[in-house]
């Protein structure tokens, strides 16, 4: 929803009320994101650690890995984006917002479809058709 609404919608706002936007955006969207990706980052470790027989190792690992890149996307591309950001309307810094967010897009994706898979399987195993 925010790759493809919300961030689309920023080179809307209008350039005088922008930068106090962009404020509200991060201080309104930070705790909604924020907590989620600790607890994220936080069940990965966990699965990897106490990895069930049924889910393989080797996806724990992918998934963790997905959840590194996301967190290494966000505060070295997505974060300094918002900091420009926050002092007024720059064309080349929302551009670079939108591009570089898809790697997070994806990269929740991709989890999202994994975790999906292995669930999936759990739930045959416990009621097998």
């Amino acid at each position: 929803m925010v790759q493809i609404v919300h961030y689309n919608l920023f080179d809307r706002v209008g350039a005088d009320a922008f930068a106090h936007y962009e404020a509200e955006h991060n201080r309104l969207i930070t705790p909604i994101v924020g907590f989620p990706m600790l607890i994220e980052i936080a069940t990965a470790v966990i699965l990897l650690w106490m990895t069930p027989p049924y889910f393989p190792k080797s996806a724990a690992w992918i998934g963790l890995g997905l959840v590194l890149v996301i967190w290494l996307s966000t505060v070295a591309l997505q974060i300094p984006a918002h900091q420009r950001l926050l002092q007024g309307f720059d064309s080349a810094s929302y551009r670079s917002l939108v591009s570089t967010n898809w790697i997070r897009t994806i990269g929740w994706t991709a989890r999202g479809i994994l975790l999906a898979y292995y669930a999936n399987a759990l739930l045959h195993r416990i009621h097998p058709s």
